[in-house]
């Protein structure tokens, strides 16, 4: 099964990255500049990918009219990696081991987003949900701006479980939640870390949460009761990065 990822940041990022998971390209013709689109289908080439250059309406078909900035990549099915196998990549990867896990984020762009931060501060995976919950989709390729062609994701079916896999494996959990007693940067947040983020309103659910070493809460001020799961997610991990250095 093959999906339509598309936006220069992504398609750049994948054919840098992973080129084999490409089909094909299609190119706006005389859409883009010349170093833009030369840079493409050298990339192209350099992989024996093949691509075409069509105009702009049979791009708005393929990404369904989302925004293309004039290049669609059709790519197999996102290829997932077993929890297993993410955390020996994570403590084998020469920085402290830091891995994401999502509980039912629903929204691809908060996905997308939340991917983005994980890699921007150095995590080595993120671990979603395979029921109840968004998949890597084109919207959140495109959304996590070509970051999930440079990090793991993993997908389980028991978050708790995972937890106390996580756990086996010497890393301690830590959860995002409102009413955690520990402030965020007064946490200990260093060694290796499985942070657990909440879905969109509902947060980390409590047979969740009962799973947590310990939790952590932002805290707000003014009105607004919460942050959007992708900003809690962006704030708790600049703190862990901060903390690490």
């Amino acid at each position: 099964m093959s999906i339509y990822i598309f936006g220069l940041n992504p398609v750049l990022e994948a054919l840098r990255a992973s080129p084999h998971t490409i089909e094909r390209l299609a190119i706006a013709d005389g859409a883009l500049n010349q170093r833009v689109s030369g840079e493409l289908m050298n990339l192209a080439r350099a992989a024996k990918i093949p691509f075409e250059m069509v105009d702009r309406d049979r791009l708005n078909h393929l990404s369904e009219g989302g925004v293309h900035q004039g290049v669609v990549a059709e790519v197999k099915d996102f290829e997932y990696i077993g929890l297993a196998e993410l955390i020996k990549k994570a403590k084998s990867s020469g920085r402290q081991p830091l891995i994401v896990l999502l509980d039912g984020i629903q929204d691809p762009h908060n996905l997308g987003a939340i991917i983005r931060s994980a890699y921007a501060f150095g995590a080595q995976g993120v671990v979603i949900m395979k029921d109840r919950a968004v998949g890597v989709t084109a919207t959140a390729v495109k959304s996590s701006a070509g970051a999930t062609s440079h990090i793991e994701v993993a997908r389980v079916t028991n978050l708790s479980r995972a937890m106390e896999e996580l756990k086996e494996a010497g890393f301690w959990t830590v959860a995002a939640d409102p009413e955690g007693k520990e402030i965020a940067w007064q946490a200990k947040l260093t060694g290796p870390l499985a942070v657990i983020i909440g879905a969109e309103g509902a947060g980390v659910r409590k047979g969740v949460l009962g799973h947590a070493d310990y939790k952590v809460r932002i805290p707000m001020s003014g009105q607004v009761g919460s942050l959007n799961a992708s900003v809690s997610a962006g704030v708790l991990l600049y703190e862990i990065a901060r903390q690490r250095g």
